[in-house]
């Protein structure tokens, strides 16, 4: 009987103390919306006063410019000497120093002799797409549950296997320089 009694007590006690207070109202869905109305408005006009204040700091940037030109062309018009080019010196990238005698005789065999730079697919994308294409097939066999997931993990971890391999191989042909 006393354990009714306690129990019913703990039940009014707990009742009474998870009842809501009158004085708190939530809020109707038409105030929130409102609310959220009056929130998109004050961020659009945040954006405008932005763009206004880009506007204004790009036209004076452009005056800035003007100004800055009329400023050197006066100067220049006030220090105008005439500048004569004596000579022209023709230097070309890539041929050699020891070439620049005059003679051509090389007819530019020699225009890739620092850098060699192979055509065609690197082996680390070969490796990375082989690798990719593997372990998708592996995956989607391997998972029988989820073939789909299965085919992504594999695909991933094989893309990366195959990428790792044909880098290491580049290394060793000389298309990437070694760490």
């Amino acid at each position: 009987m006393k354990n009714i009694v306690l129990t019913g007590l703990l039940s009014v006690f707990l009742m009474t103390a998870c009842k809501k207070d009158d004085q708190v109202a939530e809020k109707s869905l038409e105030q929130q919306k409102m609310e959220f109305q009056m929130r998109q408005l004050d961020i659009e006009k945040q954006k405008l006063a932005i763009e206004k204040e880009k506007m204004a700091y790009e036209a004076q940037k452009k005056a800035d410019s003007i100004v800055e030109v009329k400023k050197s062309k006066s100067e220049a018009t006030a220090n105008a000497k005439p500048q004569v080019i004596r000579e022209t010196h023709t230097v070309y990238r890539d041929r050699p120093a020891s070439s620049s005698n005059g003679s051509y005789a090389n007819n530019g065999s020699n225009a890739s002799q620092g850098t060699t730079q192979k055509k065609g697919m690197s082996k680390a994308a070969k490796g990375t797409i082989i690798g990719t294409v593997g372990g998708a097939a592996a995956g989607a066999i391997i998972a029988k549950k989820n073939r789909g997931l299965g085919a992504v993990i594999g695909g991933v971890v094989g893309g990366a296997t195959g990428y790792t391999i044909g880098r290491s191989g580049d290394r060793k042909d000389g298309r990437v320089q070694p760490r």
